[in-house]
Formats: C-alpha cells, sequence, structure tokens
C-alpha cells in the first residue's frame, strides 16, 4: 500500500495518515529543517503535539533523505510532509535565486528518487503533502516557486502510489 495524503493546512491529512498505518510499529518521518525550539516555539509545539499523538510503538526519523527512509524501512513508514521536505531540499540547496528550471531539475531528480524507492518497497508507505494550488497567486516570486515545485512533487508521487487521499475539513475524498 502506497497512499499519498493531500489537503490543506490543518485539514486533518495528518491524523487521517496516521490512522491508515494504525497503532502496528513503523517509522515516522520528519521529512523537514529540524528547527531549534528556542528559536521557533509554535514549530516545536506543533511537533510535540504529532509526537503525543502517536503510538507508542513508532519510532521517528527526522532526515532529508526520503529515498532512503522509505528503501531501508523494515515497518510501515509515515512521511509528514512533502511540503516541509521541498522547503528542505531547495534550502540546502541555497536555490530560491535560483534559475527556475535549474531548481526543477534539482527538485525532479530528488522526487524521482522517492518515486524509485516506493516503486521498489515492500512496506506501506503513507506520505502526507500539502494542496497549495488552490489559493491565491502568491505575491514573491519564492512563494510561487513554492506551490510550482510542490504541484511538480505532488503529481509525481502521486502517480507512484496506489491510492491518493483529499482531506478537506476532516473529511476524506479517495481520487
Amino acid at each position: 500500500m502506497r497512499i499519498l495524503v493531500t489537503g490543506g493546512v490543518r485539514s486533518g491529512k495528518s491524523t487521517h495518515a496516521e490512522g491508515l498505518i494504525g497503532d502496528e510499529p513503523a517509522t515516522y518521518v520528519a521529512a523537514g529543517p529540524t528547527p531549534e525550539a528556542e528559536a521557533d516555539p509554535d514549530w516545536a509545539a506543533r511537533v510535540a503535539a504529532h509526537r503525543d499523538r502517536r503510538p507508542a510503538s513508532w519510532s521517528t526519523l527526522e532526515t532529508q533523505d526520503l529515498a532512503a527512509a522509505v528503501r531501508d524501512a523494515e515497518a510501515p513508514v509515515l512521511v509528514d510532509c512533502l511540503g516541509t521536505w521541498l522547503t528542505a531540499v531547495v534550502d540546502a540547496a541555497d536555490a530560491w535565486e535560483q534559475d527556475g528550471d535549474a531548481v526543477l531539475a534539482l527538485v525532479v531528480a530528488r522526487t524521482d528518487e522517492l518515486t524509485d524507492a516506493l516503486r521498489a518497497t515492500e512496506q506501506d508507505v503513507v506520505l502526507v503533502t500539502n494542496e497549495v494550488g488552490l489559493g491565491v497567486v502568491p505575491e514573491h516570486r519564492s512563494g510561487r516557486l513554492f506551490r510550482d515545485l510542490l504541484g511538480t512533487v505532488n503529481q509525481r508521487v502521486a502517480a507512484a502510489c496506489d491510492e491518493v487521499h483529499l482531506v478537506v475539513a476532516g473529511r476524506v475524498l479517495r481520487l
């Protein structure tokens, strides 16, 4: 089972994704930057709330190497989320101001590594992402770049999954 769970902020997508894994031992992959709690107490509180909600049998892996996390998995995997992962990938390459085609090539290469791992794994994998293309056009270049890149990531990952679930207001629509 490979499922992509998408939706807006605070739509209930993470809770839904966690329910798809259930209570069995699993690996929760925190797929983004890991800011210090002192620097961003709101983010730290959000991470703590997610951790407290998960079963004690789950382990947590903080990494940006999603392909390796999926490829090396010995239990079901929950990746949360592709949006924070994308931000970390572009940040690590210091690519926010680079030519759009160059950034796209970088993101597609990293996404293809992930989709290859998804197609090869025998473990259940649930991935969470944000749906950012339903709102207004971002004012700043970085916002437009993020929206466009995440749309590409979402399409490529969805193509490697068995199902895609859209979560809106806590309700799930299987696409």
